[in-house]
């Protein structure tokens, strides 16, 4: 189900926004960050990328709020949750009830939704009161801010759009950082459960050739800032069309390299395949 705000509303939202990220003292730009998130049961382990993502987490300071693009929140345009208080969602199966019971009761920030929508002028963002957090999000935050006291909004992937229309839309995003607001990409660079090599689950590192081969000829463009090509990704060679043969968990990585500003830092971390067709790959900006 989708709500819409009133003008007045949506205004009022906005100040309450403004004034909130106000109130701290400035403390520069936060970072940006892309994260292999892999399986769902990195929410409960104490693993090396589970130790990367910590580590990521320490170095920062904490952030006012936290706007997710989650690869498992697809939609027909583009969304914004909206909620004060957004559910957990378990949208996955076959995984021990444990997993099932984990809650990440985040607070929502309707003012953050509302500032969002302000400030995206190439497409209409609409909010959304249903959706909440799905475990391409939560497991992340379980890991990293464990207390759960940041208020969290997740942007939905327009299914519907090409990988331009993404990482144009995240350039309208990116006056959020200098407001403390945490812009993290959940995905993973190299994504194929259909050639996932289950016969090494229990194994802590495997790739295949190809998967290794697309990991770092996307690396390298990443490195060298040629956000062009990695648009373009498609044109990339036979390894990329293995590693991305649906878009929804590269996409997320767009919406991070766009937010990159010409003198910042990038840094990768977590660089690591796992079960043949996966890559724990990920990627700091600033």
């Amino acid at each position: 189900m989708l709500t819409a705000i009133p003008a007045s509303g949506m205004a009022s939202k906005v100040d309450e926004f403004k004034k909130i990220a106000g109130t701290f003292p400035s403390q520069g730009m936060m970072p940006a960050l892309f994260l292999g998130h892999g399986s769902p049961m990195n929410a409960l382990d104490d693993n090396q990328f589970v130790k990367g993502w910590k580590s990521v987490g320490l170095s920062m300071q904490m952030p006012k709020a936290i706007l997710c693009i989650s690869a498992h929140w697809e939609t027909s345009g583009t969304f914004v949750t909206a909620m004060e208080k957004p559910r957990t969602i378990h949208d996955f199966g076959g995984f021990p009830q444990e997993l099932f019971d984990v809650e990440y009761p985040a607070p929502g920030s309707p003012a953050l939704a509302g500032e969002t929508v302000n400030l995206v002028t190439k497409t209409n963002v609409g909010l959304d009161d249903q959706w909440g957090l799905d475990h391409g999000c939560w497991s992340l935050l379980k890991q990293i801010f464990p207390k759960a006291g940041i208020p969290v909004i997740q942007l939905s992937i327009d299914r519907n759009k090409p990988a331009q229309y993404h990482y144009d839309l995240a350039r309208e995003l990116a006056s959020l950082r200098k407001n403390g607001v945490l812009i993290l990409g959940s995905g993973n660079l190299v994504h194929n459960l259909r050639l996932v090599a289950w016969e090494k689950i229990d194994y802590p590192e495997y790739g295949f050739d190809w998967a290794l081969e697309a990991d770092a000829t996307m690396k390298k463009l990443i490195q060298a800032d040629d956000h062009r090509q990695l648009i373009n990704y498609q044109s990339l060679g036979k390894a990329v069309e293995l590693a991305v043969p649906t878009p929804e968990h590269y996409l997320p990585l767009l919406y991070i390299l766009a937010l990159k500003e010409a003198d910042e830092q990038v840094t990768i971390f977590n660089d690591k395949a796992v079960m043949g067709s996966l890559t724990m790959t990920s990627v700091k900006i600033g």
